[in-house]
């Protein structure tokens, strides 16, 4: 069965976005709004071991990096992060 979309409090820009879609494709605003809703669906996200793997092996391309608490702590007074 399907089911009704209600498109409600959009920013300005994406609403501006998927209507000039609609329009380009011939659309209205809540059948554009579908088709890329299913299109984003469509691509699953890679799995959380799949995910970790591709960090893990990025990771030890890394040049070890290690700091003493008292450059951290300098790096923060600093306004850094």
């Amino acid at each position: 069965m399907a089911k009704s979309l209600t498109l409600k409090n959009l920013p300005d820009a994406l609403h501006a976005r998927l209507a000039a879609a609609a329009r380009r494709h011939r659309r209205s605003l809540n059948n554009e709004a579908i088709v890329c809703l299913e299109a984003g669906l469509a691509q699953a996200p890679p799995a959380t071991e799949e995910r970790l793997t591709v960090i893990r092996a990025l990771r030890q391309t890394l040049p070890p990096i290690t700091f003493a608490p008292a450059d951290i702590n300098t790096l923060k007074g600093e306004g850094r992060p």
